[in-house]
């Protein structure tokens, strides 16, 4: 199953790129009275837990293994 081991290098990829790259997020705030509204756009770059980055990493290595053991079998 070829298609289990590229599934596997992307989850590895994205894993490793978790460390490095902050998510951005934006947020709005703002007060509405009557037909007038002043708000204002917060944007928050954040980075993922190591933890969830740690957890990607297994996975892409597990399913790497996983897709190439199928693929000797066959």
């Amino acid at each position: 199953m070829r298609v289990l081991f590229w599934i596997g290098i992307a989850v590895l990829i994205l894993g490793i790129a978790s460390f490095v790259v902050p998510i951005p997020r934006s947020e709005r705030e703002g007060l509405r009275a009557g037909g007038v509204s002043a708000g204002v756009e917060i944007r928050h770059e954040q980075m993922l837990s190591p933890f969830v980055g740690a957890v990607m990493i297994l996975g892409g290595i597990g399913t790497m293994a996983a897709g190439r053991v199928k693929s000797q079998r066959l």
